[in-house]
């Protein structure tokens, strides 16, 4: 997997910690890119020390039961994707403005114990993540693609259907499953699902239950 500059092929090339960022209802996924605006000192300090190490962040969503720790702060997904910086502009009013690169997910094996404002915990990465040769070829691109357009057509929205076109896969699954407008339940089982196929057939369902939903609502508000 190259993700800017640099290349992850295996564990060894991820540290063994990283700094988190907890996001409810975000999804980075492999290969994946995601914008953030970081504002709060503690994210920003966050930044300065990962663009001086190594450059890697962990998206991760707080828990789904909104359970929190003594001291305030949410407790934590099991999993999350492990993201690199590969872009940084200073807004000039004490913001900056990042993308992330997503390189695999991983798994919490422990929070440390820090005295950082921020978050940091031990990974177990993904390490079938880091394999470029994960094609897709088992992927129902039609049926993806028509849940998509269907979706699409029920909330009067456009997509760039040449570009949609010309996606491979992989590319194909993990953007729609990015850009999918859907809760944090929904993205943790994206994030969570064993491969591509899976994944591509997790969106799809959701999708058709969205859709049924939608539709049994408009039949109500008829009544």
């Amino acid at each position: 997997m190259q993700v800017g500059n640099a290349h992850y092929r295996r564990g060894a090339d991820l540290p063994s910690s990283i700094p988190v960022f907890p996001l409810a209802g975000a999804l980075l996924l492999p290969g994946g890119r995601m914008p953030l605006n970081i504002f709060e000192p503690r994210y920003l300090q966050m930044v300065d020390e990962a663009i001086a190490g190594s450059r890697l962040i962990g998206i991760i969503q707080p828990s789904l039961n909104g359970a929190l720790r003594d001291d305030g702060e949410p407790e934590l997904c099991n999993v999350g994707c492990a993201g690199r910086i590969i872009s940084l502009a200073e807004s000039g009013d004490g913001r900056y403005l990042i993308s992330l690169q997503g390189v695999c997910r991983f798994r919490i094996a422990h929070e440390a114990t820090v005295k950082t404002p921020f978050r940091q915990c031990r990974i177990a990465p993904f390490l079938t993540d880091l394999d470029e040769d994960q094609v897709g070829s088992e992927v129902d691109r039609p049926s993806l693609l028509k849940a998509f357009r269907a979706y699409l057509q029920a909330n009067d929205l456009e997509a760039d259907w040449e570009s949609v076109s010309r996606a491979e896969n992989a590319m194909l699954v993990n953007a729609l499953s990015m850009m999918a407008p859907y809760g944090p339940a929904e993205k943790q089982a994206l994030l969570e699902a064993a491969d591509l196929k899976t994944r591509a057939e997790t969106l799809i369902a959701i999708t058709e239950m969205a859709l049924a939903r939608e539709n049994e609502d408009f039949g109500s508000s008829l009544q």
